[in-house]
């Protein structure tokens, strides 16, 4: 028996980083949106596997089992729940890798929800999110999948309410950034510290004059400084009409966020024309609510 589970992606429409939480993990306080824009997860049980295997589709990913977290999340609910079957994966690869959009972090909760649902494991969210913590920061997330403000190094997970109806453009250039990478480099910088409440205010009002005010990442800065297209993304973006523009999570991609319809496919339009998909990924979505 198979089962289809979707992976969504996610943008951070505000980011702070607050200092070392522990030797792995920053201390963080942000707010998160899902999209539309997702991958696709085929789980088939196995019974003449001695192992589990997860394999991609349409992505040229390096490294083998023990580095993919959809097969980390295997291990980890194989452990806790003594699950003798064994399962093959099949990831179906739609939101750019290295982009800040979280797809290897929304794979693992997808896997653990998706074991979860068709081996009747009756394992809570949380119970999930805690598994999914061992695994990365931004997996809890994931687990609930909604908009939500995020804290301490991933595992406080708080939903919000989102009034408007939002469009999203991304924008990745074809070179990613490590997330690894980014939060070593942020050590040796003054980061910026921006207002999360109004944020979430803004959000929760469909004040999309004070979102485009108050947004901002504390990272944009670091990962600017390793791959300064990103800033040009940006101008761009704005030179286009665009307001509510930022780079998500550690990057590369930077998102555009809309209610007409009509400006975020022209601006995606435009995009296409200019650098078609050699230079970037270009994606057309919307935030799920």
């Amino acid at each position: 028996m198979d089962t289809v589970v979707k992976s969504y992606a996610k943008i951070n429409v505000v980011l702070n980083v607050l200092g070392k939480h522990d030797e792995k993990f920053h201390e963080i306080d942000m707010v998160m949106l899902p999209l539309e824009l997702h991958d696709s997860l085929l789980i088939s049980k196995i019974d003449d596997l001695k192992d589990n295997y997860v394999t991609f589709v349409d992505c040229s990913l390096n490294g083998g089992f023990e580095y993919n977290l959809a097969s980390r999340a295997l291990e980890q609910l194989t452990d806790k729940t003594n699950i003798k079957q064994h399962f093959r994966i099949l990831i179906n690869k739609c939101i750019p890798i290295s982009a800040g959009l979280g797809g290897g972090s929304s794979n693992c909760a997808a896997t653990l929800k998706g074991i979860n649902k068709m081996c009747k494991l009756n394992l809570s969210n949380q119970e999930l999110a805690e598994i999914g913590f061992k695994l990365g920061s931004d997996v809890p997330y994931f687990i609930y999948n909604k908009p939500a403000r995020v804290r301490g190094a991933g595992e406080i997970v708080e939903p919000i309410e989102v009034k408007n109806d939002y469009y999203a453009l991304i924008v990745k250039p074809k070179e990613g950034l490590s997330t690894k990478i980014v939060y070593e480099n942020c050590d040796t910088f003054d980061l910026k510290k921006y207002d999360v409440d109004k944020v979430i205010l803004a959000l929760k009002t469909g004040d999309d004059e004070m979102l485009a005010k108050e947004i901002g990442n504390a990272l944009e800065d670091v990962s600017i400084s390793l791959l300064p297209e990103i800033k040009k993304i940006k101008e761009e973006m704005k030179g286009l009409g665009l307001k509510i523009v930022l780079m998500s999570g550690s990057g590369s991609s930077v998102f555009a966020l809309s209610t007409d319809k009509k400006a975020i496919k022209n601006a995606y339009k435009h995009f296409l024309k200019q650098y078609a998909h050699e230079q970037y990924d270009i994606e057309l979505t919307k935030v799920i609510k």
